[in-house]
């Protein structure tokens, strides 16, 4: 085989080598991406989603804090009782004076919003992480149609919960 020849083959294996190199390392930035947003989304989702078992009822938020908004504590499920404050997470989801329905996480005096909500708000991180991981699927794995898919899924998902948490 002459000297050209095989230069020309080195050539080619090499970027072959560094084409699957991006790929992978791009792949697995998009899947780490991912994998945080569920994570991030499955701390308060799991509580909203699997309600089996947890208390359940409404609090009338009467006063904003820094971070939190506190409220006396109506229970609706069976086995749950009133308490004079529990304590919410002050976001855009919370407005002081209004009644929401909540669940109570275990073992703690804190409240998370429920219903559809409530569902659709504990998956935001999800939606971003899905809006981030399509800029890197289109560029660094050039896959536009799957990077189009996971932008839709994304804001529709941020949009939806902005819509139900108004």
């Amino acid at each position: 085989m002459p000297a050209a020849a095989r230069t020309a083959t080195g050539r080619q294996g090499a970027r072959t080598a560094l084409r699957f190199g991006q790929f992978a390392a791009m792949g697995a930035v998009a899947v780490v991406i991912l994998i945080a947003g569920v994570w991030s989304s499955w701390g308060t989702a799991q509580h909203v989603m699997l309600t089996k078992g947890r208390e359940s009822g409404t609090v009338l938020v009467t006063g904003c804090g820094g971070d939190t908004c506190t409220g006396p504590y109506t229970p609706l499920s069976v086995g749950s009782r009133a308490r004079a404050s529990v304590v919410i997470e002050k976001s855009v989801a919370v407005r002081k004076g209004r009644t929401y329905t909540v669940v109570m996480k275990p073992d703690s005096d804190e409240v998370v919003r429920s219903g559809p909500a409530g569902v659709l708000y504990a998956w935001v991180p999800l939606g971003g992480a899905l809006l981030l991981a399509s800029v890197v699927v289109a560029g660094g794995l050039r896959r536009t149609r799957v990077a189009w898919a996971m932008a839709g899924a994304g804001a529709l998902l941020l949009t939806s919960a902005f819509v139900a948490v108004q």
